[in-house]
């Protein structure tokens, strides 16, 4: 009698959660954007693939040992320039070592700093540590807007997850 009670009462709670407009089943769906076309002077891109108004460009790299870790020898050392209308931090992008046939060595993600609502310039340097060094041809930006997207997926919050998130950073030996 217990257990007809309880069930009873289940599906009773079902039914009001059912017309108060609740449900127990939320569609959440993930989707990954497409990775756009790396180059060493890009216009960024959100997940739409709308440009942001705010162009990179790799100003140059070289190899060099990083200045805190001198005794693990060379890295590749790159500049980097954002320029437009400045949104609070900015966007930020992936920045990819390659060889000469466009195969990703290392990448890591570059953050443009600019001022909210100014039209703006911002130079910067990184490094980037790679296996061997003498194979780098270039270093390449992706174009995709990797800031402050909510990262959430379904998996992680079902209410509050899911949309398009930006594509995973490139991966040594994947093709540019």
């Amino acid at each position: 009698m217990v257990v007809a009670r309880t069930v009873a009462g289940a599906g009773s709670l079902l039914a009001m959660i059912g017309v108060s407009g609740c449900g127990l089943l939320w569609s959440c769906t993930d989707s990954t954007a497409e990775r756009g076309e790396a180059d060493v002077r890009v216009e960024i891109v959100d997940t739409d693939e709308r440009p942001v108004g705010i162009t990179a460009e790799v100003t140059g790299w070289r190899r060099d040992p990083h200045p805190q870790v001198p005794e693990e020898g060379d890295e590749i050392h790159f500049d980097v320039r954002f320029e437009g209308p400045g949104r609070g931090i900015g966007p930020a992008v992936d920045a990819c070592a390659v060889d000469d046939d466009r195969v990703v060595l290392g990448c890591q993600t570059v953050y443009a700093h600019m001022d909210f609502g100014w039209d703006t310039t911002d130079t910067g340097d990184g490094y980037l540590a790679v296996d061997h060094p003498e194979r780098v041809a270039a270093v390449l930006l992706v174009p995709n807007d990797q800031s402050t997207h909510d990262r959430r997926t379904c998996e992680d919050d079902i209410k509050d997850g899911g949309g398009v998130h930006p594509p995973d950073a490139p991966e040594p030996g994947e093709q540019l």
